[in-house]
């Protein structure tokens, strides 16, 4: 293995090579935003593991990533003798990034045990392991979201018998998890469920069939059934526990049918499910299956945000890498102008994810707390990152891309892998348009917007940016609420992701202006919230052309990602 993780290559070959680059070295704004965003005593003894992952995320967790992706899981149904005995054979280079993320990260389970550390700590960590492999991802995701889900609904004595695995280190007994929720004829609408749960002497079995079910061998899944004599629609879903195995240790009544050839993840195991009378468990009321299973689903949809982020992010580290080794027509790309706007192109959004994960991650421990202000922000920035990251995050890494030319798509570099898996992030736990329509939800039956205004409000008092700054976000924020409020409650839904997207990017261009003034005195994130709201929030005639725009003088000292004072972010402030 450690034949194939090389330093950095710059010869006359000129095609740059980033293998064995630290991914958090090589990201300077990540270490400051986090000394923003923890306390220091908090964040000291994290610092050095995030800076011994961000090495490894760049050479010998890249390496494993991309041979599992060239090696993905297979389905052996019977044994050699003929007998059922269904496995999912795994390569050993995804069981070492198993080993990675579940025993020596603890990235599924230090949300859940005491004195574990903040909530931001655990997605700095995804962001940084994400940037190598994304596929395991989903399944550390759906278990630190399922044993989320089992801790608030479930009985105690499910949560005495299954929180000890779920939450173990060590690699050859904890428990995985899972979330099997999609069928054919139901897709994103969950009221046409029709796996059906029936009750005999007080225990549960389930039958049916599940469409889409990533990580199908897990330990423990959450299943949406309905119950024989339920009602018809959502009112009659209720959410189980299905564990792989029963009490007395038999394999659980239900067969993986076959394995998904997929797009992207490829080295992570999706499949189809039957169920033929499998053994499992109400967890909370029957008939609130959906609403149980949406704070599952919610968690997984922040999840996306901070992959689809950290995507970005591999993505710019790559593009930056390339362009400042490579030379071309007796020049650095990083020199040329048409390529310093692509590269801040990539920025823009990467950054803009980067500060809305770590908002949300902030405002959690506060929501957990029954802070309901909190909850409702949480409520309204998680779809909102699910919506428009992930989004972004399809067309930052197939611009990065790019950036390396030819070579860029042949599938030995990380490029190619990148575009595939940040398909994912839009599709899964709701497609865009799906979640576009959540966020009007949020607005309409939780009321999360006045919320989320207040807050993003007490950060610009708290800011204390210059007048004219200071003006021209408030009356964004102001238009920007009137408008998704008008959308939502007028239920004109083919503007609601216009909406949205308008929402997202004046609370991500107030986040950073915030974190400005608390890294003050580098103004680079009030510059980097400017460029946000002259590209994706105010009007511009694109047939006006401009002279030299005042973010071209800026460019090269922005793509360094060093310090900028006020007066050059100042000079971003649209006429």
């Amino acid at each position: 293995m450690n034949a194939l993780i090389e330093r950095p290559v710059i010869d006359e070959l000129n095609i740059p090579d980033s293998s064995g680059m630290n991914l958090f070295d090589v990201d300077p704004e990540l270490a400051r935003l986090l000394s923003l965003y923890l306390p220091p005593a908090v964040l000291a003894p994290w610092l050095p593991r995030l800076q011994a992952l961000g090495a490894r995320a760049g050479g010998e967790l890249d390496a494993l990533a991309l041979s599992a992706d060239k090696n993905p899981p297979v389905l052996a149904s019977r044994t050699r003798r003929g007998e059922d005995h269904q496995r999912i054979l795994k390569h050993p280079d995804y069981v070492a990034l198993e080993r990675v993320a579940y025993a020596e990260l603890g990235l599924a389970s230090m949300s859940h045990v005491a004195d574990g550390p903040p909530p931001l700590v655990k997605y700095a960590l995804t962001y940084l392991f994400v940037q190598a492999e994304f596929g395991l991802c989903c399944p550390v995701s759906m278990t630190d979201s399922l044993t989320r889900t089992l801790r608030k609904y479930g009985a105690p004595e499910l949560v005495e018998r299954y929180l000890p695995s779920l939450t173990s280190r060590d690699f050859d007994s904890l428990y995985q998890g899972a979330m099997f929720m999609t069928e054919q004829a139901a897709g994103s609408d969950v009221a046409r469920t029709r796996t059906v749960a029936r009750q005999k002497d007080g225990t549960w079995t389930l039958h049916g069939d599940k469409w889409f079910c990533s990580n199908p061998d897990a330990d423990l899944a959450m299943v949406l059934a309905r119950p024989e004599d339920a009602p018809e629609g959502m009112a009659g879903v209720s959410l189980f526990l299905l564990p792989k195995h029963r009490p007395d240790g038999s394999r659980n009544a239900y067969r993986i049918v076959r394995l998904k050839d997929k797009l992207g993840t490829r080295s992570m195991a999706s499949g189809e499910i039957t169920l033929e009378g499998a053994t499992a468990y109400l967890i909370g009321e029957v008939g609130r299956g959906f609403q149980q299973m949406a704070d599952m689903v919610n968690m997984s949809r922040l999840s996306n945000g901070v992959r689809a982020a950290g995507l970005m992010r591999r993505g710019l580290n790559e593009a930056l890498f390339v362009a400042r080794q490579r030379q071309a027509f007796g020049k650095r790309l990083v020199d040329m102008p048409l390529m310093q706007r692509q590269l801040l192109k990539l920025m823009l959004p990467a950054e803009q994810a980067r500060s809305l994960f770590m908002q949300i991650a902030t405002l959690l421990p506060r929501a957990d707390a029954g802070d309901r202000e909190a909850q409702q922000c949480v409520r309204i920035l998680t779809p909102l990152i699910k919506f428009r990251a992930c989004r972004d995050a399809r067309r930052a890494t197939g611009d990065a891309m790019e950036v390396r030319g030819g070579v860029g798509y042949i599938e030995e570099w990380s490029d190619a892998r990148l575009v595939r898996d940040a398909h994912l992030g839009s599709i899964w736990e709701g497609t865009s348009n799906i979640v576009a329509l959540d966020i009007a939800r949020a607005v309409t039956r939780e009321g999360a917007l006045e919320p989320l205004q207040r807050h993003l409000l007490n950060l610009l008092g708290e800011a204390a940016l210059p007048k004219p700054v200071d003006g021209l976000l408030r009356d964004c924020l102001a238009r920007t609420v009137a408008a998704m409020t008008q959308v939502a409650e007028e239920r004109r839904h083919q503007q609601v992701r216009q909406a949205g997207s308008a929402l997202y990017h004046v609370a991500s261009a107030v986040f950073m202006a915030w974190e400005a003034s608390r890294l003050a005195p580098d103004h680079r994130r009030l510059a980097l919230a400017l460029l946000v709201l002259r590209h994706r929030v105010l009007p511009r005639d694109p047939l006006a052309l401009e002279a030299e725009e005042a973010s071209d003088a800026l460019l090269p000292r922005l793509l360094e990602e060093g310090p900028l004072d006020l007066d050059d972010a100042l000079a971003l402030l649209p006429h």
